[in-house]
């Protein structure tokens, strides 16, 4: 892991959504993990960092389908310019969505990544915004994940922590992991009203 970072411009928040971190199934150690994230919204809010929350629509009958209280971002939202919601389909959540303009129109090209799945919605974002040359910092406390069944014949089953330290490794070189979410500081952007998908 490295050292401390230099502070980020945006944060993205990616599915911190009530069907996975309250109720009846929520991801090992839910309360910690919104501790973390809350902790980052709060510094992102105070510097004027960009704050992006990403919402994930799932199909009808899943624990995130829209308008079910799964689907319901658990963290309250602050309105304003400087923060929205960006539905998405997809777990990359650059893909047929506005993040891209979102972080174009408030000048941000670094950017710190939490929420949940690790290795899907987290890693394919975190990916994506690697492969369009934005710098990418994931505190590894502020992400999370299931437990990964075990597959007969395959493996043993997969503890949540190694499936979400496993998804940073995935990422390679250029992702900044960074142990503590509270490590993290913020830089305000130039933010400018943009269209979101919110009502999409």
């Amino acid at each position: 892991m490295n050292p401390l970072p230099a502070p980020v411009q945006a944060l993205l928040v990616v599915d911190l959504q009530s069907a996975f971190v309250a109720g009846g199934n929520p991801v090992p150690d839910a309360p910690r993990l919104l501790d973390r994230v809350g902790s980052l919204l709060r510094r992102a809010r105070a510097a004027g960092a960009l704050v992006v929350h990403l919402q994930n629509d799932g199909p009808a009958g899943e624990p995130d389908e829209p308008h079910t209280p799964g689907w319901e971002l658990h963290l309250p939202v602050h309105g304003g310019p400087a923060e929205t919601v960006i539905r998405k389909t997809e777990d990359d959540g650059f893909e047929g969505t506005t993040l891209e303009d979102a972080l174009t129109a408030a000048g941000a090209r670094s950017l710190a990544v939490c929420g949940v799945m690790s290795e899907m919605c987290v890693l394919a974002t975190a990916r994506r915004a690697l492969a369009l040359d934005y710098r990418v910092v994931l505190p590894h406390d502020a992400h999370a994940t299931y437990d990964i069944p075990a597959a007969p014949g395959i493996s043993e089953a997969v503890p949540a922590a190694m499936a979400s330290r496993v998804a940073e490794w995935a990422l390679g070189d250029e992702v900044e992991v960074i142990a503590h979410a509270t490590d993290i500081t913020f830089a305000g952007t130039r933010v400018e009203p943009f269209a979101d998908n919110r009502t999409a």
